[in-house]
Order: structure tokens, then C-alpha cells, then sequence
């Protein structure tokens, strides 16, 4: 079977790391599992010396799935008024790779 996996990455001061991963997942995390054809969603989560790096990992039934949460292009990252409070940069796109599964 093969779906799409997109992986989003963002960076946060690691003060912020808990308020952000909070902040997170009552936004973006909320938003997938919300969207029809989502099949799952996670955060991982890196905190390296003063900096802390976010990774959110979504599996998706099709592209025009992840286009209701992402809007068109697709490509493009989603980002949260919020976002600006605590992300050091803005990466204007996610990476999308097609997964298979094979059990």
C-alpha cells in the first residue's frame, strides 16, 4: 500500500521547547488529525545545546489530502500566527516522500 509521508521542520530556542510543543499540538497536530485522509501524526522532537528542532511526521492518503490541510502548492509549510513567537526560522517548504508498507 502507498501513502504519502510529509515531513515538516522547525527550530525553536530550547527555553521555548515546552511551550512549543504545546503550542503545537493544539495547532498543527490538532489541524492533521482533523483532515480527512490522515492517517497519522507525530512530533519529534531534538534538543541540541541552546536550540531545540521540531520534526512533524504525517502519513496521507493522496496529495489532494494533504492539500485540504496545506492548501495549494502542497509543498508549502502551514504556519500559525503563533508560530513567529517562537520559531527562529520560516522554511517555505516541507519534504513529501511516498511510503510503502509492507506487512
Amino acid at each position: 500500500m502507498k501513502t504519502i509521508t510529509r515531513i515538516w521542520h522547525g527550530i525553536t530556542r530550547k527555553e521555548d521547547a515546552d511551550i512549543y510543543l504545546n503550542y503545537l499540538t493544539s495547532t498543527g497536530m490538532k489541524d492533521y488529525r482533523s483532515t480527512k485522509g490522515n492517517l497519522s501524526a507525530k512530533v519529534l522532537r531534538r534538543i541540541d545545546h541552546d536550540i531545540c528542532h521540531f520534526m512533524t511526521v504525517t502519513e496521507w492518503e493522496s496529495t489532494s489530502s494533504i492539500q485540504e490541510f496545506a492548501g495549494e502548492p502542497f509543498q508549502r509549510a502551514r504556519y500559525y500566527p503563533e508560530d513567529k513567537k517562537y520559531l527562529l526560522e520560516f522554511e517555505e517548504f516541507v519534504t513529501h516522500f511516498e511510503t510503502y508498507d509492507f506487512e
